[in-house]
């Protein structure tokens, strides 16, 4: 679900105390992104918000939510964007939200 290894390289490379403002800014930003996919997803913009979300994703190593990302974008832009399943996104969120928040690492970075 989570790319620990990612985590700990961008920790390493930025510092424990920049890494905890990273990782707060990275979670209230998406925690939007998901609001906005769970009431009121706009289909017109959805290729480009779970573009956002995959960058984000990526970045910060939630490999999962990363992944759902990537397929939905590409099903959002072939045309079909009512066939993305923004449910199973939000719950994959969700869960690497909490595994991530509850590690030693995140919070030793606070």
């Amino acid at each position: 679900m989570i790319d620990w290894n990612r985590i700990n390289e961008l920790r390493d490379e930025i510092g424990p105390e920049d890494f905890a403002e990273v990782a707060e800014m990275f979670v209230s930003e998406v925690d939007s992104s998901i609001d906005s996919l769970r009431t009121s997803a706009n289909m017109t913009t959805l290729a480009e918000d779970l573009h956002f979300l995959k960058g984000s994703a990526l970045n910060l190593g939630f490999a999962d939510l990363s992944t759902l990302c990537q397929n939905g974008e590409a099903v959002a832009r072939s045309g079909n964007p009512e066939d993305v399943d923004l449910t199973e996104i939000v719950t994959v969120y969700e869960k690497s939200r909490e595994e991530f928040l509850n590690s030693a690492l995140v919070k030793g970075a606070a």
